[in-house]
């Protein structure tokens, strides 16, 4: 069981850090990550994680799916100032927004401030900061 649930740590963080389309691609993954596995294994590790495959075709987290719906539809800018990541949002959209991030627990970031369409992201360094921005980058492209 420990077994399994470090693996699924583990495709968590494949499936946010990059864009997966097959379960092949996942295997390769979590091969260089330390695990060998069978497409079986893999398959019923998809199936009990509820995993889905985005509109584009990659593989997104049941809890994701609404952020990167929210995020690939509303948000205009992301930008990065110190721990600070910026986000613009279309008129009316920021809290919304803020609230999926908020929901998500993105690695490195500590909270959101939301206003009309700017949501201000507290991460833990400049370097989380940096992090933060590309996980939002990367479901604005899904």
């Amino acid at each position: 069981m420990r077994k399994r649930q470090q693996r699924h740590d583990v495709i968590r963080d494949i499936i946010r850090e990059n864009n997966v389309k097959t379960q092949r691609d996942l295997a390769s993954q979590l091969q260089a990550a330390g695990y060998e596995c069978t497409q079986a294994t893999i398959s019923r590790d998809i199936m009990d994680m509820g995993l889905v495959k985005s509109r584009e075709g990659y593989y997104v987290l049941p809890e994701e799916m609404r952020l990167q719906r929210m995020v690939s539809e509303l948000v205009e800018e992301v930008h990065v100032a110190g721990n600070m990541v910026v986000v613009k949002t279309f008129s009316g959209g920021a809290a919304g927004v803020s609230a999926a991030l908020d929901k998500a627990c993105l690695r490195g970031a500590l909270g959101t401030v939301a206003g009309d369409n700017t949501i201000m992201i507290a991460a833990e360094s400049p370097e989380a900061a940096i992090e933060v921005k590309k996980a939002i980058d990367r479901l604005r492209r899904r």
